[in-house]
């Protein structure tokens, strides 16, 4: 779909992407659906911005136990993941990083950190709303409420 692997779609890629797929769209219909995606009206898709649009949506459990996990996270209890947060709840010695002393703890919470920010704004600061969009592209590959909250529960030891 991405012919020319910039990781976002223009209008004609996304048509013919459409068309491949076998959802041929007349070209009004296709400008109507592009337009609902384009939330940053830039004009074109970035990729994250339309996988984020086919993710099913995450039942109530799962909301839950991810809102959870954040809190416990959010130490300051400012709505906000930052480094400062991660300070007792997230170990950092064991990364290989840190132990060669290539990066300090710091910088191994800020890596963590930025797997959860958005991609356009890493600020270092994770939002309740990033850290649910991060698992909500995990929860699109588990079928299982159950696995999923445990999942959870064990990752961020709840």
């Amino acid at each position: 779909m991405d012919d020319d692997k910039s990781k976002s779609l223009d209008r004609e890629e996304f048509r013919q992407g459409l068309q491949d797929a076998g959802v041929p769209l007349e070209r009004g219909e296709v400008e109507k659906i592009f337009s609902l995606c384009d939330k940053n009206r830039s004009g074109t898709l970035d990729l994250n911005e339309f996988l984020e649009l086919l993710r099913p949506p995450m039942s109530k459990v799962r909301k839950e136990i991810i809102e959870e996990a954040f809190r416990k996270l959010d130490r300051t209890g400012d709505g906000l993941v930052t480094v400062e947060d991660l300070h007792g709840v997230y170990n950092s010695q064991s990364h290989p990083k840190f132990q060669s002393g290539e990066w300090t703890e710091d910088q191994v919470f800020r890596t963590f950190l930025d797997n959860f920010d958005s991609p356009n704004d890493k600020d270092g600061k994770v939002t309740a709303e990033e850290f649910l969009n991060y698992y909500s592209g995990v929860s699109a590959s588990i079928d299982s409420d159950e696995y999923f909250v445990d999942m959870v529960k064990r990752a961020w030891k709840l």
